[in-house]
């Protein structure tokens, strides 16, 4: 198979290259990324260096692609909107569109539960038939619901091309960066007074196996993807080994506004803070259903699991961090 990944310099795109550059089912990759790859890969992957605003019809044209995995995406928080929003959207269409002229016959993108929203009103367990609901003013979550009608628009202009969507939560591991991990990362967590919901989390290795699986079956439709299980962020703190400060939910909200607005932070705009405060977990019924996989990824809870593919994946604080990377 001939397979054309965008975005593929990102933790999740190096870790998907790692994978399926030595996959003796795999003929060629094709890396697309501004950022030059983190490691050497054999003959079978080619590296080009393109922003995906500017169009990729010659590249795939010229590669062939059997397959796409569309995973370029901005996923820090920043303030230029607009660009960002050409990257995320802009990127997506284009990607749609240069698989369409290379005649390639599947698409598989990774998205986002949290395009569901968390919001209070949630229900136990969010399907993929529940209407997304992204947090205004969280663009991550926005743009990742925007890339979705895109997709969703070209799947049913094209039924030639078996076009899959893995709406993930965030992802845990060695090689993981984002809003969740950066947290996480910092010796003090902060928590909203009166809320601690359930979270739900995968682990970078088991989405690595989701999408290879994707790939050689072909996959097509929507699907949760998630860990085994669900914890609470006050749990999560402790298993991490990190204190929480609980302030009242108006005055945090007030503060990370005003943090942001002043450019004191970058860590998120205050909207974010939903995301520690009401329910957002999806249900992973279907994958297992239609994909026959009694149990698609690791459970997240204290145990044999925790120290060695959780524990080690988020960088330790600050004042540990010399001490980590000895013992690493």
């Amino acid at each position: 198979m001939r397979i054309a990944v965008t975005g593929s310099s990102g933790y999740v795109g190096t870790s998907l290259l790692r994978r399926l550059a030595w996959a003796d089912w795999v003929e060629a990759v094709l890396a697309v990324d501004l950022r030059l790859p983190h490691c050497v890969y054999p003959d079978t992957v080619t590296f080009a260096r393109r922003d995906v605003r500017d169009g990729l019809d010659d590249l795939f044209r010229e590669f062939e692609p059997d397959a796409v995995v569309h995973l370029a995406f901005v996923l820090e928080p920043g303030r230029d909107e607009k660009s960002i929003r050409d990257v995320n959207l802009g990127g997506t269409t284009n990607a749609l569109a240069a698989t369409a002229a290379a005649g390639a016959k599947h698409f598989l993108y990774f998205g986002s539960t949290t395009i569901y929203g968390p919001h209070p009103d949630n229900p136990r367990w969010l399907t993929e038939d529940s209407p997304p609901r992204p947090l205004p003013g969280f663009q991550y979550a926005v743009d990742k619901l925007g890339s979705e009608e895109l997709i969703s628009r070209f799947a049913s202009e094209n039924p030639d091309i078996s076009v899959g969507i893995l709406r993930g939560c965030p992802v845990m591991g060695p090689n993981a960066r984002n809003f969740i991990s950066r947290a996480f990362a910092k010796p003090l967590l902060i928590g909203l007074r009166g809320y601690d919901p359930p979270m739900q989390f995968l682990h970078e290795d088991d989405l690595v196996d989701l999408l290879e699986k994707g790939l050689r079956d072909r996959l097509s439709g929507v699907y949760n993807v998630a860990g085994e299980g669900v914890v609470r962020w006050s749990e999560m703190a402790r298993m991490l080994g990190r204190s929480v400060v609980t302030l009242p939910a108006s005055l945090l909200y007030a503060l990370a506004s005003a943090t942001w607005s002043l450019r004191l932070q970058s860590d998120a705009p205050a909207a974010g803070l939903a995301f520690i405060q009401h329910r957002w977990t999806a249900s992973t019924e279907k994958i297992k259903r239609e994909l026959a996989l009694a149990s698609p990824t690791r459970p997240l809870r204290p145990g044999p699991h925790m120290p060695s593919a959780w524990q080690d994946g988020v960088p330790a604080p600050p004042g540990e961090r010399g001490r980590a990377a000895r013992n690493n």
